[in-house]
């Protein structure tokens, strides 16, 4: 299982991950709770409205196949799986604007530009590991 810990966002506030999918959480347990029931599909929404990232990007990232994700979106439920590489992109996003004071425009661009230390790959193409 993965490990949640809160984060001191650029703001000084200590929060907790998913904030990009609209996730109303109080506590860790909370959160953990939330992603062994399946997020909602709206949490997928969310990010990319939020994020920018383009939905066919996030399917992919989180190993989503166009017809898995259609299932999805009539289900209008993801599996706790997929929850949970959901909530990882989320906070790498989350980080990255955090990192970019608050500017989700380049933390974007960052995320998404080819990076030598990473073979020409970008972080967020990295992000489908943990």
């Amino acid at each position: 299982m993965v490990q949640y810990a809160e984060k001191i966002s650029s703001s000084g506030h200590a929060g907790l991950p998913g904030r990009t999918l609209g996730l109303k959480v109080e506590s860790s347990g909370e959160l953990i709770r939330q992603v062994g029931q399946g997020f909602s599909f709206q949490a997928i929404r969310m990010l990319e409205s939020r994020s920018g990232i383009a939905l066919p990007e996030i399917a992919a990232i989180i190993g989503l196949p166009a017809r898995t994700l259609a299932r999805r979106k009539t289900s209008g439920r993801l599996t706790p799986d997929e929850s949970e590489k959901l909530l990882r992109l989320s906070s790498v996003f989350e980080l990255a604007v955090d990192l970019f004071e608050g500017k989700q425009s380049d933390a974007l661009k960052w995320l998404s530009t080819p990076k030598k230390a990473l073979e020409n790959q970008t972080p967020l193409s990295y992000s489908r590991t943990e």
